[in-house]
């Protein structure tokens, strides 16, 4: 129920639980001492006054106070809970006072049950809702960041095989790879040799090779990529990144049984920043087809087939 809007078929449920549940008049007095009910207002319970005027009077006036509402609705659950009335025994016909309050109780309870399966399933409506604006605002960010790396790759292209180019290519790939929260290592010298980082996409980890040139990369390129992978633990994989492309020898030197790299070309990079895949799922597209042909090269036109 809404706060502070207690329909009247509300109260009257609440009232005939209460005059049901206590017959005698200290019992009742006691249930309402217990939720919060004021002294001076039970005083004036007259002794002329029935059980039933007197709650008649009583609900309106509490509903009127400033938390009224929270009271009654107190009340309703503590009626509602209840499983014995000891206050009905020892009547002659307690057996019949017994049942009129379980069926009191039971039509209250009912109630309470009703609106709390409402109140839960606005409640998942309302969430449901929060969950979708928030994907809503967060497909907008993201959109709005793979378009600004979008741009910053436009005019970063301009200057395609100068050697500044290529370092700032080596930052704005970290930054696309970032967005996708992939862990990674930014480049790195070890044992003399330049590394350009590395990735980690479902478990494995790669060895990245970044080139930012204008000619295809060669078989030398790949020859010395592989060296760099081989040279790491046997789960070691190494991912290149030729926006130029490749030449036909370099795709068959870094194809084979068994071979530990992929080969990536400006198609897969466009597809990622057009939206349609995720950097980690190109990954691992690539992955599967050359664990099953042995290919490290599988361009993005064909990813579907």
């Amino acid at each position: 129920m809404p706060p502070d809007d207690l329909p009247s078929h509300f109260i009257d449920l609440v009232q005939d639980a209460l005059l049901k549940s206590f017959w005698r008049k200290n019992a009742l007095l006691n249930f309402l001492r217990r939720h919060k009910i004021s002294e001076n207002f039970l005083a004036t319970w007259q002794e002329t006054e029935t059980k039933r005027v007197f709650v008649a009077r009583l609900l309106p006036k509490v509903e009127g106070h400033s938390r009224g509402s929270q009271i009654i609705k107190q009340m309703a659950v503590s009626l509602a809970e209840q499983v014995k009335f000891p206050d009905l025994e020892g009547w002659e016909d307690t057996p019949q006072k017994v049942q009129a309050a379980n069926e009191a109780v039971q039509a209250l309870r009912q109630y309470l049950d009703l609106h709390k399966q409402k109140a839960e399933e606005i409640k998942a409506r309302e969430e449901t809702k929060k969950v979708a604006r928030q994907r809503l605002q967060e497909t907008i960010a993201k959109r709005q960041t793979l378009e600004s790396l979008s741009s910053q790759l436009t005019e970063l292209s301009r200057r395609l095989g100068t050697q500044a180019a290529g370092y700032e290519f080596q930052n704005w790939f970290y930054d696309l790879v970032g967005f996708f929260e992939m862990t990674n290592r930014r480049p790195y010298v070890v044992s003399g040799r330049q590394v350009d980082g590395s990735v980690t996409v479902e478990g494995t980890t790669y060895l990245t090779e970044l080139k930012f040139t204008r000619e295809q990369a060669g078989a030398p390129d790949v020859d010395t990529f592989l060296a760099k992978v081989n040279d790491k633990a046997d789960n070691t994989m190494g991912i290149m990144v030729s926006m130029s492309g490749y030449s036909i020898t370099a795709i068959q030197q870094a194809s084979g049984r068994k071979t530990p790299l992929i080969l990536m070309d400006f198609s897969h990079v466009y597809l990622v920043l057009g939206g349609t895949w995720t950097l980690p799922e190109v990954v691992s597209r690539l992955r599967r087809h050359v664990s099953q042909t042995g290919q490290a090269f599988l361009p993005a036109s064909e990813f579907g087939s």
